[in-house]
């Protein structure tokens, strides 16, 4: 009997010390032995003070009072315990025993569950405040979780989603969450409408692995209604500030030239008087650049500047554009009417440019602007009131314009009270280079670039030449030269240089000079198109020291083509 009880000891998983009323250690089992790592034959008939320090069973036994769950250390780890005294039939103590087990690991797990819940806490936290609008599903693409941003944003509550099929938000597009689980790849920048108000969202979505499982997914939406409206609202300043803003001042003429800087002192007298200035020259020679620079130099800079390209509106606008038009003036009119390009110039100068190409109607109507400094709009007949420097520009020759009757004599008088002549490029050589450095700067700005100068042999190229677009031709050439050129290359040369019309440029150590091709009106077409072919492909191959793989980049063909050319002309 006594074997069978040992074996019951023995077999629990909770360790018990057994002493008599002497304190004599009579009962020590398996699980005893393992939490204390003593032996059993090393403890028995022991006092239980010599194998337990902090023993509380003599205390038991001299009480006969149990005390239970109590914690312990024992060691190097920490138990939970039942002491409790053994008794007679009398009701005399005649020993103690001692229950305990091991509570190291559930100590453990509980400050682990502690420390989970305080993550679950903290993220749910993060879950409901953040701004974002998130959604989560299961795997079944059933709704979850959702949090207020996505209420917010969709008008639809957490009875609508949770337990719902993730499509009940979507009005219209695709489901991103359905797609996710399908292809367990997360999805960005997909465009949706979601909610009872067909709100117009961004969203992303990625899956949710556990384990290596897929158990959902999660997407967060972005409301883009705002930013499409603000988007609106700041490409409507932008048009205003392009409108509205003289960018340049006198220091951005750069010139060499005494024409030009006779023409930018009369300016500079003409920007401290409110007379009406015209600026006459040549398209591309800096007309605009003049306009805004009279205009950020007279009383008026912290006015609006208006610019208005007469050529570029339509005849039928562009009346109702410079004065405005009243409500109902016209079928399409804007309910309110609209404040013209005068009154929005009001205080402030207007750029009339390309003045030359208006209608002999709108000139009577201009001509009164300038007279009365008044205006009237389109279907109305109340005069406003204006206070508007004029400043209009021309390539045209408006004396022989004039003559011609196609543009008005007394209006040519009222505009030109301060003419202003504008060289063309080809009469001011001199200011070329300069021009190029200033032109290489902002390049270098534009495309990242560290072009320093031109090479003396390409500045002489283009010296001969008579540049007919004047500065913006120029402009637009320097741009595609530095296009050209490789990345560690900070001079352009010859090489770098577009074609110039029939001009061929020729390599900077040559002595050559450049090849024109002329025509010959005496032979048929057939005969002059393939002797003008030969004739420039021999000046390209030339200029390129015939390198036939650059040759044929810049005549734009491929290099089998090119060869067949030349065995066609027989070209060695």
């Amino acid at each position: 009997m006594k074997r069978e009880l040992e074996v019951i000891l023995d077999s629990t998983h909770d360790a018990m010390i057994a002493v008599d009323v002497q304190g004599i250690i009579t009962l020590f089992n398996k699980a005893a032995k393992k939490l204390t790592k003593l032996e059993k034959v090393d403890v028995i008939g022991k006092h239980i003070t010599d194998v337990v320090e902090n023993t509380r069973l003599p205390y038991i036994l001299q009480t006969g009072e149990s005390e239970l769950n109590q914690k312990q250390p024992l060691g190097d780890i920490t138990i939970i315990t039942n002491r409790m005294p053994v008794k007679d039939d009398q009701e005399k103590v005649i020993g103690a025993v001692a229950v305990f087990r091991d509570i190291t690991e559930v100590i453990a797990l509980a400050e682990e569950i502690t420390n989970l819940r305080e993550m679950q806490s903290m993220l749910q936290a993060i879950f409901h405040s953040t701004q974002d609008a998130i959604s989560v599903v299961d795997q079944k693409a059933i709704g979850v979780m959702v949090n207020p941003a996505y209420s917010k944003l969709t008008g639809l509550t957490e009875k609508d989603i949770i337990g719902e099929l993730c499509t009940v938000d979507i009005a219209e597009g695709e489901s991103i969450h359905l797609k996710v689980l399908k292809t367990k790849e997360p999805i960005k920048n997909a465009r949706l409408k979601v909610g009872p108000s067909r709100k117009e969202v961004v969203a992303d979505a990625a899956p949710i692995i556990v384990d290596g499982e897929l158990r959902g997914s999660v997407a967060v939406l972005h409301d883009i209604t705002e930013i499409k409206r603000l988007t609106q609202e700041l490409n409507q300043a932008k048009q205003i500030i392009r409108k509205l803003e003289a960018k340049y001042t006198f220091d951005d003429i750069i010139t060499e030239d005494e024409k030009i800087l006779t023409a930018i002192e009369k300016a500079k007298k003409a920007a401290i008087t409110p007379a009406t200035v015209i600026l006459r020259g040549e398209s591309g020679t800096g007309k605009e650049l003049f306009a805004h620079a009279i205009h950020n130099a007279s009383m008026r800079k912290y006015g609006q500047f208006v610019r208005v390209n007469c050529a570029a509106i339509n005849e039928n606008l562009l009346e109702s554009e410079l004065f405005g038009y009243e409500e109902g003036a016209f079928t399409g009119a804007r309910k309110g009417g609209k404040v013209g390009l005068f009154e929005q110039a009001n205080g402030g100068t207007i750029f009339l440019d390309e003045i030359g190409e208006i209608s002999v109607n709108t000139q009577a109507k201009l001509l009164r602007v300038l007279q009365e400094r008044e205006i009237v709009r389109v279907g109305g007949n109340k005069p406003i009131g204006i206070d508007v420097r004029v400043i209009a520009a021309t390539n045209l020759d408006l004396e022989k314009a004039v003559k011609e009757g196609r543009f008005r004599e007394d209006l040519y008088y009222r505009l030109n009270v301060i003419p202003i002549f504008i060289v063309p490029l080809r009469q001011r050589k001199k200011d070329l280079y300069p021009l190029i450095l200033r032109l290489i700067k902002k390049f270098n700005q534009e495309y990242g670039r560290f072009v320093q100068d031109i090479s003396p042999k390409a500045l002489e190229n283009l010296i001969q030449y008579d540049w007919p677009g004047n500065v913006r031709e120029l402009e637009n050439f320097i741009g595609r030269a530095m296009i050209n050129m490789r990345f560690n290359e900070v001079v352009i040369r010859s090489n770098h240089l577009p074609l110039l019309e029939n001009k061929i440029y020729v390599h900077e150590n040559s002595h050559q000079e450049c090849v024109e091709v002329e025509a010959d009106i005496f032979r048929s077409l057939e005969e002059v198109l393939e002797e003008r072919e030969k004739t420039y492909i021999l000046a390209v191959l030339q200029a390129y020291g015939n390198n036939r793989i650059k040759a044929s980049e810049q005549l734009g063909i491929s290099i089998r083509n090119l060869y067949y050319k030349l065995k066609k002309y027989g070209i060695e």
